[in-house]
């Protein structure tokens, strides 16, 4: 370990951290503008590399992957949790018994190329960065270079405004008229309309502040949503609030179903329809596609659908009036309004 004086004045430490795949020396640096403090965080790194190497040399992939679980158990969501853990034990079984020490990049690439031909590229490339994440903790010495499956772009089937007046009035009266309704409606996604508690809903305004989820088995209410964006205020237009009323309020939420459960009755009803395999998420996409038939200015529209990123608030989308707010949902209610009202008029002539 050794320091060098900059010409800015500060002190630079460079720190050996073994070596990668091609036998060439690793180092780390570490600049501070005081030099005992270099040193203090060169020795606190050179101190945990040589502890994670003594400990990584003793263990096989499988158990790096089960100690990595181990320590982020508190950090990271019961979902992505359970999702390391079905890697962990469905994929890469092919180097899970290999020791640290012995596991080099064409292990990886052979159980990649042999999970590839049973798994979805998205699902190979989020086994590779759970694999990423673990090695970067406990082998940090070998770089990774895997050729992973390109991916696929996302086409998602959205229902034309036929196939939404057929879901409407094939829903209409079951258990999952509210939740289709609210997904079609309002873009809310499978998650915060399971998430909607009865404290939730003041008059005609929704607050969605929060998902359920299951994680396996266990029930998951997660306090936030998706994105920082996803808490919203939601105008409830007449029709919405009569079919929140009634349903049962012996529940602590509005839909006491699970997404499961709104899933599966979902699907039975398109087949039954002859409707195409649509997902809850595919009405999702469907309310953004009338909003944009609708014209409706995209501030308000990621408004809307929670959808915005942190960046695109902060530099595009910084304020909404609330006068224009109101117009928007207006506009949107009764689009929605409108179809409801001629299946009714079209039910009773029949």
């Amino acid at each position: 370990m050794k320091a060098q004086k900059l010409k800015s004045g500060s002190t630079r430490y460079q720190v050996y951290a073994g070596k990668d795949e091609n036998g060439k020396s690793k180092y780390v640096s570490f600049t501070h503008p005081i030099k005992e403090e270099a040193e203090r965080l060169a020795l606190e790194f050179k101190l945990h590399h040589k502890k994670i190497s003594r400990d990584a040399a003793q263990m096989t992939v499988g158990e790096a992957m089960d100690r990595y679980i181990k320590t982020k158990d508190s950090v990271l969501s019961p979902t992505t949790i359970v999702g390391y853990k079905r890697i962990r034990d469905n994929c890469l079984q092919g180097i899970i018994n290999i020791p640290l020490r012995k596991l080099n990049q064409e292990d990886i690439q052979q159980a990649i190329n042999t999970m590839a031909k049973t798994k979805s590229p998205k699902y190979v490339r989020n086994a590779h960065g759970f694999l990423s994440a673990v090695l970067t903790t406990y082998h940090p010495q070998l770089l990774l270079r895997t050729t992973l499956p390109q991916r696929q772009p996302y086409e998602p089937k959205i229902p034309s405004e036929n196939d939404i007046k057929r879901i409407i009035e094939a829903t209409r009266e079951t258990v999952i008229e509210l939740p289709i309704l609210l997904a079609l409606w309002f873009g809310l996604r499978l998650s915060e309309v399971c998430g909607i508690e009865w404290s939730a809903i003041n008059g005609n305004v929704l607050t969605i502040k929060q998902a359920r989820v299951y994680a396996d088995k266990d029930l998951i209410i997660k306090k936030t949503t998706k994105s920082k964006a996803g808490n919203r205020k939601l105008l409830l237009p007449p029709y919405m609030v009569n079919a929140i009323e009634r349903q049962q309020k012996d529940h602590q939420f509005i839909t006491p179903l699970t997404g499961r459960a709104i899933y599966k009755r979902f699907i039975r009803i398109c087949k039954k329809e002859g409707l195409p395999h649509f997902t809850l998420h595919s009405l999702r996409h469907a309310n953004a596609s009338i909003m944009l038939a609708l014209n409706i200015p995209d501030k308000y529209a990621m408004e809307r659908g929670g959808g915005a990123t942190n960046h695109t608030m902060k530099n595009v989308y910084q304020h909404t009036m609330s006068e224009q707010r109101i117009a928007v949902d207006n506009k949107i209610n009764t689009y929605f309004e409108n179809i409801i009202s001629h299946e009714i008029s079209h039910d009773e002539q029949n």
